[in-house]
């Protein structure tokens, strides 16, 4: 008895199906976990001296910016791990290259920022890199 000419194919479709599967689920994240996490846990203090750098040396303003207030720091575990921050940040009275005794601006100079970061964070390698942003003044 001779085999049907669809049947034949059976297996093979079977790992073609597999392997299409198996490659559209690498491409996306696998979520692992999400919480929130204090101002001084593992990696968090750095984390966010590199967000700090990286916004004062993209920023135009001629004085550095602090953080004034941690309103929210979130890790997310993917295949890699995240730090989502809500902050408030000030405008320092130093300038850019004074980075000592830096007292939050008063009066006329006073300029308070929202911002929402999410930061790709491998502190192990010292690789950081911001994936959002999203600042308001206010």
């Amino acid at each position: 008895m001779m085999a049907r000419p669809w049947q034949a194919p059976r297996p093979l479709l079977a790992i073609v199906v597999t392997l299409v599967a198996l490659t559209y689920q690498a491409g996306k994240k696998t979520f692992i976990s999400i919480q929130e996490v204090p101002a001084d846990a593992n990696y968090v203090k750095d984390t966010l001296q590199f967000v700090m750098d990286k916004y004062n040396e993209e920023s135009d303003d001629k004085y550095n910016f602090r953080i004034f207030r941690i309103l929210k720091i979130q890790k997310q575990i993917t295949d890699h791990m995240e730090y989502h921050f809500n902050l408030e940040i000030r405008r320092t009275t130093c300038q850019k290259l004074e980075t000592t005794n830096c007292a939050p601006q008063e009066g006329e100079l006073r300029k308070q920022v929202m911002c929402n970061f999410s930061v790709f964070a491998a502190p192990w390698f010292e690789k950081y890199k911001i994936q959002k942003k999203n600042c308001i003044s206010s």
